[in-house]
């Protein structure tokens, strides 16, 4: 049984399902995407729900989601997760768009219904889930800033917070103008949230970071053995709570600063947890996955 599968593999059900129990009907798409946890809890979720299902990783490059979308459709699979670097993407690819996930500006989760490609955002309510889920305080009532702002993961954490009111917002990416774009949708989305956007080079880079209660890692940085910390240590306080969307590695660079700082940090194992039971119930409704998922992630 392949650890990752590719679009070679889409050829067939035969190719595809070769030596496996089940058929696989669901997958993680992403580029890489070997490290991905999902299958660890969708494919307990769908065992207690007695789905006869296979829940794969799918190694697809950039460009190829259309195919990707089409070769799953023609061999019945029920939809999928997407991740780095494709919920973009994903979003241009479905024929129809949930108005949440056109509002976060990315695509995570599809479902192929007989006559569309549809599309949901399950990333910023599962953001807001895992915060409350590890630090015990409503994201609402913190000040908020996002280090890799301008991807997909950041985009719609950056949404969400926006939608909730959040006081301050502070988004940091490697080029500030890709934020422009980003910061214009969300100034008209909701005018209670004070929006500072700013690279990594600005000058007022730490002074902003003080200023806040929670600070996220959504870029990749962090991922690759060698990866230096998103962000420096003169950004962080030990009254900080930082969380970082990466969980493999389990401890970050930057999570390794934080609690050498004194800060209480957490990875984005629990955001996982809670936008994967969200995409679950898009799949089936009426279930529900989460104490299950939870004992499987351990």
């Amino acid at each position: 049984m392949k650890e990752v599968h590719t679009l070679d593999d889409l050829a067939s059900r035969e190719l595809l399902d070769a030596g496996a129990g089940k058929p696989a009907r669901l997958a993680v798409l992403g580029w890489p995407v070997a490290h991905s946890a999902s299958p660890r809890m969708h494919q307990p979720a769908l065992d207690a729900n007695g789905i006869h299902a296979r829940y794969i990783r799918l190694e697809v490059e950039p460009g190829k989601i259309p195919e990707a979308f089409s070769r799953m459709r023609a061999l019945g699979f029920i939809g999928c997760n997407v991740t780095v670097p494709h919920k973009l993407a994903a979003l241009d690819a479905c024929d129809e768009v949930h108005p949440d996930a056109r509002a976060l500006g990315a695509v995570n989760t599809v479902r192929f219904d007989e006559n569309a490609t549809r599309g949901f955002n399950t990333d910023g309510a599962g953001f807001m889930n895992a915060i409350e889920d590890d630090f015990g305080v409503p994201l609402a009532s913190l000040k908020v800033a996002i280090a890799g702002a301008g991807g997909g993961a950041g985009q719609a954490i950056a949404t969400q917070c926006v939608l909730l009111g959040v006081e301050k917002l502070v988004l940091v990416n490697r080029t500030v103008e890709k934020l422009g774009p980003l910061v214009e949708r969300l100034r008209d989305i909701g005018s209670a949230t004070g929006i500072i956007p700013l690279s990594f080079d600005d000058a007022p880079l730490a002074e902003q970071c003080l200023g806040c209660d929670l600070i996220v890692n959504t870029s990749s940085v962090g991922l690759k053995p060698g990866d230096p910390s998103i962000l420096p240590a003169e950004c962080l306080k030990a009254s900080h709570l930082v969380y970082d969307t990466i969980y493999q590695p389990p401890v970050t660079p930057l999570l390794t600063l934080a609690k050498a700082r004194g800060c209480r940090t957490s990875n984005g194992l629990t955001m996982l947890l809670h936008q994967g039971a969200l995409a679950f119930q898009h799949w089936f409704p009426q279930t529900d996955p989460l104490p299950v998922m939870r004992a499987a992630l351990g």
